[in-house]
């Protein structure tokens, strides 16, 4: 079967995929954008639904398997790929698949990773694919955090953003207590804290909460940590950058479990 064409930008199929690069667009058609095989493969391995897809003439046999699992798929030309896709050099195909659900706080997972007001989407997503790698369960965010399932987050999640779940929350501090309540130990990364490496054992359970780029984690959130804690900095350098803090306490922690068996 001949594929559709669409050379028109102002195509309804067209609209609807670039309306998808803003966060509201997102939420009233309950769909985000995919861009990349790759990433859509992932997309589609982990079970979401898939439903519109554009490709350059290249892709059409890509395009055409992904029809055989529920897309409306269309050919494009480059230039309508490029007003879509939020990437200046778009990898030849996108799609829209169906908005992931968040978890309910009250269905956390035994190892997560908060985040207090971390807005860049690169930081974001980059945290997100190490928690992936180094074995944490689930990714918990604040208020005046990146959007999760914008498409510069899942960019740098590079599929991580699909396999490992997320959770949504307006009060993070709110939050950090109710789990607390029930069993998880809650490590907050702090410049005031005291050196990660002499901290407590977590437990079983755990959040380890990564404060944002400029001013750290809130008073709220420090109120709602069992202990604060930081890396030594032993060089000239007063801070580290919260994708790399993240990755060696996250790597750190789950080793020291494992270790303690």
């Amino acid at each position: 079967m001949t594929m559709e064409k669409i050379t028109s930008a102002k195509n309804p199929v067209v609209r609807a995929l670039r309306a998808l690069r803003d966060r509201r667009g997102r939420e009233e058609a309950g769909r985000f954008l995919v861009e990349g095989a790759v990433m859509i493969q992932e997309a589609l391995k982990c079970g979401l639904p898939i439903q519109d897809v554009l490709a350059e003439e290249d892709y059409a046999p890509l395009a055409e398997e992904l029809e055989t699992r529920g897309a409306r798929a269309y050919i494009v030309p480059r230039s309508l790929l490029e007003g879509v896709c939020d990437t200046r050099t778009p990898q030849g195909v996108c799609a829209s698949f169906d908005l992931p659900r968040p978890l309910p706080v009250e269905s956390a997972p035994a190892r997560v990773v908060a985040l207090d007001g971390v807005q860049d989407p690169g930081n974001v997503g980059t945290i997100w694919r190490t928690a992936d790698a180094a074995g944490f369960d689930g990714i918990l965010l604040g208020s005046g955090c990146a959007d999760p399932l914008s498409p510069k987050v899942q960019r740098a999640a590079m599929g991580s953003g699909f396999r490992v779940p997320f959770m949504a929350v307006q009060s993070l501090s709110e939050a950090l207590l109710s789990l607390r309540k029930r069993g998880w130990r809650v490590l907050a990364s702090d410049l005031h804290g005291a050196d990660f490496y002499a901290r407590p054992d977590p437990g079983d359970r755990w959040v380890l909460v990564i404060g944002s780029e400029a001013h750290g984690i809130s008073d709220a959130t420090r109120g709602a940590a069992d202990a604060l804690v930081k890396l030594p900095m032993r060089g000239g350098a007063e801070s580290l950058n919260a994708a790399v803090a993240a990755g060696i306490m996250m790597y750190e922690i789950v080793r020291q479990r494992e270790e303690d068996g």
